[in-house]
């Protein structure tokens, strides 16, 4: 056996065995690991025999770990000896059209609690559900008129889901509304809509309760719509080089159940059905300090809010909020070797509870991978030096953990991307397919209203809309107790005489106090921010923190009263800083379906908590204003964004100092080009 072999093949037996391991062995459990297929199981058996009825109607809504007590989990980690904190785990089913909340001890195989939820809003969708919806209109003889009447087949029509949202109503019936495509000569549905019909589900029930076919426009053709290679014909092009990444001396990281270290950082990775992946306890190592000092308790993607800009009948619903109505994790996709992922990736596997309650697998839901991007980590060439040039470069190498969400026609990409040098950059891709409105335009010229979008091909406008993706940070930034501070850019006046210059900036820090007074929108200031330890300083005598260096600047356009604003209100600001909270993780509130908006960051904030010397966390949201193009069309090449946790005095020096370049793989048959 190759000798480059045999590290990987005992890495991929661990996570093998780790899989196979039984879930509900303490000794093999981390307090923070996701739930496993036996204690989904389990779940559903303790739930089921809590009520004994015909279970016809009990549906599971959302299943997942209930979060220990943050501090039994720091606890545990000083001691990890010691018994591991109650393992619990979160029920939310809907049972008679009641929505429950059940804890479930794991331990003790019991219920300790059962709340019915009487509040505004309705748990995440399921997706049996919501196949079930989509089923209902080609039985139903309106429809099936509509759909003669329009002369196409019923053969070629598919339907999808749509959430209804909000508009002030006092009490609201949990419903869906349902839209259709055709997928004749094409597979690209969502470019291909048949405007006009309205079907509403009441989901409860699973019937029709609501019809209307008002409009015609002409469907969009089918003709240059395809995406699939294996259908469409020459000429192709560009034609792309091939690469691989090879390691010889396999993967650079180790996963030990859902631990994972790699380089200087070790990390806690977990899959959730609402949210998608949960990055916790983030931790590096300090050479210089010889310990692993905590960044992060945990981190994910609290909500994404997708407003879309057409105030007409048919579209003024489409607000969307991802992951509290359809479920990030649960839209969540196999990878692809090799196209999703590099070569040199690793794949994970994650479960989520079906509406029966059983435990069902999505294969390759995370990769891990090492980026060698031919990227430069530092370098310097000193030529000041009389007769003497010297020349340091270090290439630079990153960790990248990736999910892919598919929610409808939107496909979001997502990586955390750790670095050498202490920094935490989140990126997310948009890509996938516009949502486009069948129109009977075919030409600009005949476009004589405000059509909400852009025309891309005859017969379809392309909607604007927006994508609002806000993130959750418990940052511990060597410790729990944190500050919040604000950095300004001061212009002055120069007093010094004899000094020709006139003006000059400096940096002015305030820390802030109050959660008023971190709510802030970014792009009207130059402001720098960060989380530091008060407590801490390095030898300098500055406070240690880590920088939230932000990347490009949207803020919501729509009017703060309109309704889905009130209900997404949580991207108001790009950054919010409240003091840690348990029952505080999802910014857009517990319930988002047909929500009120009386549950979110927004109104939790009101309280103006002090945030100073606390246990704080850290949100932000990263939005996109996407006013379509014709390049977008007939699938989008992918839109990326992102932002970093910078290292603010958090080291006494540079980390990567004596980070050496990795050696290089000797490769048959490769010479330098003259």
């Amino acid at each position: 056996m190759a000798s480059y072999l045999k590290p990987l093949l005992s890495l991929l037996f661990s996570i093998f065995f780790f899989s196979l391991a039984s879930p509900i062995d303490a000794e093999l459990q981390h307090p923070l690991d996701s739930l496993s297929p036996a204690e989904f199981t389990l779940v559903q058996n303790i739930v089921n025999k809590s009520y004994p009825t015909p279970h016809h109607n009990l549906t599971f809504q959302y299943v997942g770990l209930n979060e220990p007590d943050k501090p039994l989990v720091l606890a545990w980690l000083s001691h990890p000896t010691t018994k591991l904190p109650p393992r619990q785990a979160l029920a939310i089913i809907r049972l008679n059209k009641q929505t429950h909340e059940i804890i479930i001890d794991l331990s003790k195989r019991q219920v300790i609690s059962d709340e019915v939820y009487e509040g505004s809003g309705y748990p995440l969708l399921t997706n049996e559900e919501q196949s079930a919806a989509i089923e209902l209109p080609f039985t139903y003889e309106p429809f099936i008129e509509s759909i003669k009447s329009r002369g196409l087949n019923l053969s070629d029509v598919v339907c999808s889901t749509f959430t209804v949202g909000w508009y002030g109503e006092e009490k609201s019936r949990r419903v869906l509304k349902v839209q259709c495509f055709t997928k004749k000569d094409s597979v690209n549905i969502y470019v291909r809509p048949i405007e006009g019909i309205a079907i509403v589900v009441a989901l409860d029930e699973m019937k029709i309760v609501g019809y209307g076919d008002r409009l015609r426009a002409t469907v969009p053709k089918a003709e240059g719509t395809e995406y699939r290679a294996s259908v469409l014909k020459p000429p192709f092009g560009p034609k792309l080089s091939r690469v691989a990444m090879v390691q010889p001396d396999g993967p650079g990281f180790k996963i030990n159940g859902h631990m994972i270290s790699w380089a200087n950082w070790e990390f806690h990775l977990a899959f959730d059905v609402r949210v998608g992946p949960i990055v916790s306890l983030a931790s590096i190592y300090d050479l210089e300090k010889q310990e692993f000092r905590r960044v992060m308790y945990r981190g994910y993607t609290s909500e994404l809010f997708v407003p879309y800009q057409d105030p007409s009948e048919d579209w003024f619903f489409k607000t969307f909020f991802d992951c509290g109505e359809f479920g990030f994790g649960l839209s969540a996709v196999s990878l692809e070797p090799l196209t999703d992922c590099p070569s040199n990736a690793v794949f994970l596997d994650g479960y989520y509870a079906a509406q029966d309650g059983s435990p069902t697998n999505i294969s390759n839901v995370f990769c891990i991978f090492e980026r060698h991007a031919g990227e430069i980590m530092w370098r310097h060439t000193e030529s000041g030096i009389p007769n003497e040039t010297y020349r340091e470069v270090r290439s630079d190498v990153s960790l990248v953990v990736r999910m892919v969400s598919t929610v409808g026609n939107y496909d979001y990409i997502l990586d955390w991307e750790f670095k050498p040098s202490g920094s935490i950059k989140l990126g997310v891709g948009l890509t996938g397919i516009l949502e486009v409105k069948a129109v009977n335009q075919t030409h600009t010229t005949q476009i004589k209203d405000d059509e909400h979008g852009t025309l891309v091909a005859e017969n379809s406008i392309a909607v604007s809309h927006d994508h609002f993706l806000t993130y959750y940070f418990d940052l511990d930034i060597d410790g729990t107790a944190n500050s919040f501070v604000r950095t300004g850019l001061v212009t002055k006046h120069v007093t010094e005489p004899g000094v020709p210059r006139k003006s000059y900036w400096t940096a002015v820090t305030e820390t802030l106090k109050t959660e008023s007074n971190a709510r802030i929108r970014l792009g009207r200031e130059p402001f720098d921010f960060a989380i530091v330890n008060p407590n801490k300083k390095t030898k300098p005598g500055n406070p240690i923190g880590y920088r939230l260096i932000p990347g490009s600047v949207s803020s919501p356009v729509m009017f703060p009263d309109d309704y889905p604003q009130v209900r997404g209100a949580f991207t108001n600001y790009n950054v919010w800083v409240t003091p840690y909270n348990k029952s505080e993780k999802w910014a857009g509130g517990k319930y988002v379906d047909q929500s009120h908006g009386d549950d979110t960051l927004a109104v939790w904030s009101q309280r103006n908590r002090n945030i100073e010397n606390k246990d704080i966390v850290l949100w932000y949201t990263l939005g996109f204003h996407h006013v379509p193009c014709q390049e977008d069309y007939p699938m989008m090449p992918t839109l990326s964004g992102g932002f970093e946790l910078r290292p603010l005095n958090f080291f006494e020096r540079s980390p990567v100092l004596k980070v050496l370049s990795p050696p290089p793989v000797p490769l048959p048959n490769c010479t330098r080009r003259p």
